[in-house]
C-alpha cells in the first residue's frame, strides 16, 4: 500500500508565553533581549525528529503519556499547526476532530453549525444538505437543532462535532479523544464508524488514553514519548510494552485530579479476600478494588467504573457502579467505592483502570496500577486458556447401551 502520510524529521517548538496581543510596553521591553540560556528555558519541543509512514487503509492508534506530543502530531497532519523543522506530506482529504467546538459558533443553532462546520471541513452546501439527516440522526440532537449551541451540554457538543466530521467522507480521519465524552451508545457508534472507514480502505489516526479501545480498533500503534517516536508496530505488541513501562506495579496508586474542579485526589488499591493489600494474587483468590476520592464540590449522580486490561490491551472486565442501580450523590467529602471480583482471571499480567463521570461528562479515565495473577501449583504450563477462567465443573458419563 502507498504511504498517505509521511513525516520526515518533524519537529514542533513552542515558546512559552507566546501569543495574544502585544502592548506597547511589552514591545518596548523586547529591546532588552534575554540571554540565550533564558530564551532556551522559555522554549519547549512538543515533537522532535519524528519519522513516520502511514499507509493507505491503516487504522493506527497513537499512545503516550500526557504531554507526549500526540495532539500536536495530529494537528501537524491536519495542517492546523505548521512544523518548526522537517516536513509532513499528506495525500488525500483529511477530516479532523481534534478539539470539541473547532469550527463551531456558540451563538448559532445546531442546524446552522452543521452547515458552518461542514463548510470549514471542505464540504459544499449541497453535499451537507444530502448528508444532513444522517448527521442529525448520528448525533442524536434532532430535538435541539434550532437551539443555540451555547446551551448544549459537552456531550451533545461532541456528538454533533463527530457526526459532521465522520460524514465528510475523508480519505484520512484524524480523531483525538473522541470517546472522552458521551454515553456508551454514542461511543459504540463512534467505534463502529471508524471501523467502517478501515474496512473501506480509508486511513484512521486515533488518539486515546483508553488502551483497550486502541487494541480493539487499531491494527498498528505509534508510541510517543517526550515528543519522539519510541516504537511503531503491530498494535498488541506495542500496547503490551507501553503498559509495562508506563503503569506501575503496586497495590495502591494515588493521583491528583483537577478535572472540572470536582475532585482533589483519587486512588485505586487492590486487596485480597482478607482486605490486605496485594500485588500478585493467586488466580483462585477473589479480588477487591477500592476507589478512594476526595470531592471538592457536591456530587450529582457520579458514576464509577473499574476496568481491567490484559497484557495485550484487551479489555477483559468493565463494571460500572450504575450497573447495579447506584451512583454517588452527596456533599464535598471523602468517598470510598469497592468493587469485588470473583476468581475469574487467568494467570498473567493485568492493568487496572478507573473511569469517573456522569451521563455526558467525563471527569477521569486512566490506567492506574499493574498487577500479576499467579498460577496455581497444579496448573499446567502448556495450557492455553481464554480471557477468563471460571471455576468450571466437568462430568463424564458412559452409557452402557448407546443408541
Amino acid at each position: 500500500m502507498p504511504a498517505v502520510i509521511r513525516a520526515e524529521d518533524l519537529g514542533k517548538r513552542y515558546r512559552l508565553g507566546e501569543g495574544g496581543y502585544v502592548t506597547l510596553r511589552e514591545r518596548m521591553a523586547t529591546r532588552f533581549r534575554p540571554s540565550a540560556d533564558e530564551q532556551d528555558s522559555r522554549e519547549t519541543w512538543a515533537l522532535r525528529e519524528v519519522n513516520l509512514e502511514i499507509e493507505q487503509g491503516d487504522v493506527v492508534g497513537i499512545v503516550g503519556r500526557n504531554g507526549a506530543g500526540k495532539t500536536t502530531l495530529l494537528k501537524t497532519i491536519a495542517r492546523i499547526v505548521r512544523p518548526t523543522t522537517g516536513v509532513v506530506r499528506v495525500r488525500g482529504r483529511v477530516g479532523a476532530l481534534l478539539e470539541v467546538g473547532t469550527g463551531f459558533h456558540p451563538e448559532l443553532t445546531g442546524r446552522e453549525n452543521i452547515y458552518l462546520n461542514g463548510v470549514v471541513l471542505g464540504m459544499s452546501r449541497r453535499a451537507i444538505a444530502r448528508r444532513f439527516d444522517e448527521i442529525v440522526e448520528f448525533a442524536g440532537v434532532d430535538r435541539f437543532l434550532d437551539t443555540p449551541l451555547k446551551r448544549y451540554s459537552s456531550g451533545m457538543y461532541l456528538r454533533l462535532a463527530f457526526a459532521v466530521a465522520a460524514h465528510v467522507d475523508p480519505d484520512i480521519l484524524v480523531v483525538d479523544e473522541v470517546l472522552a465524552v458521551g454515553d456508551a451508545e454514542f461511543q459504540r457508534r463512534c467505534l463502529g464508524r471508524m471501523s467502517e472507514f478501515g474496512r473501506e480502505g480509508r486511513t484512521v489516526l486515533f488518539v486515546s488514553h483508553d488502551i483497550g479501545v486502541v487494541g480493539q480498533l487499531c491494527r498498528r500503534a505509534v508510541w510517543l514519548e517526550h515528543g519522539r517516536v519510541r516504537e511503531v508496530g503491530e498494535a498488541h505488541g506495542v500496547l503490551e510494552r507501553y503498559l509495562r513501562t508506563t503503569v506501575p506495579a503496586a497495590a495502591r496508586v494515588a493521583v491528583p485530579v483537577h478535572e472540572h474542579g470536582a475532585l482533589g485526589e483519587l486512588s485505586l488499591s487492590l486487596h485480597d479476600a482478607t482486605g490486605a493489600p496485594v500485588e500478585a494474587p493467586r488466580r483462585d483468590q477473589p479480588l477487591s478494588f477500592e476507589i478512594a476520592l476526595t470531592a471538592l464540590r457536591k456530587l450529582m449522580a457520579l458514576d464509577a467504573a473499574v476496568y481491567l486490561l490484559d497484557s495485550r490491551g484487551a479489555r477483559v472486565v468493565n463494571e460500572n457502579l450504575s450497573d447495579v442501580g447506584q451512583t454517588i450523590t452527596g456533599p464535598p467529602q471523602r468517598y470510598r467505592i469497592r468493587f469485588e471480583l470473583p476468581p475469574l482471571l487467568t494467570a498473567g499480567d493485568y492493568v487496572a483502570g478507573v473511569w469517573l463521570g456522569t451521563y455526558d461528562e467525563n471527569i477521569f479515565d486512566g490506567e492506574l496500577l499493574r498487577f500479576t495473577v499467579l498460577p496455581l501449583p497444579s496448573d499446567r504450563a502448556e495450557s492455553d486458556h481464554g480471557l477468563v477462567r471460571p471455576d468450571a465443573r466437568w462430568t463424564v458419563e458412559a452409557e452402557s447401551n448407546p443408541r
